[in-house]
């Protein structure tokens, strides 16, 4: 399982256009073979940041999602309203012996 972190900042006056585009790519990517999480978050200090937290079964999965359709319409509306490119991390659960 891997998780993918995208923290964007997008300009205030375009907030609500960012979020509406969010929220439609956001419902069909929940569909998609190998999500079992994709949410959005925002900062409780920074109402212009906006954080994804997604949850893969696999890297593989990821890749299909990069090119569907729905992403490539919210991309179009994002790359608008942010301020800099996203900062995006690939994470996995770290192994931890706890005793």
């Amino acid at each position: 399982m891997i998780y993918v972190v995208a923290t964007l900042t997008v300009k205030p006056e375009t907030r609500a256009e960012f979020i509406a585009a969010a929220t439609a790519c956001i419902e069909e990517t929940r569909k998609e073979p190998g999500n079992i999480a994709y949410d959005m978050h925002e900062s409780v200090t920074d109402p212009t940041k906006m954080v994804f937290v997604e949850r893969w079964e696999n890297v593989e999965a990821t890749v299909p999602h990069g090119k569907a359709e729905h992403m490539r319409t919210f991309g179009r509306v994002a790359v608008k309203c942010m301020t800099a490119p996203p900062k995006i991390e690939v994470i996995t659960p770290a192994k931890v012996d706890v005793r």
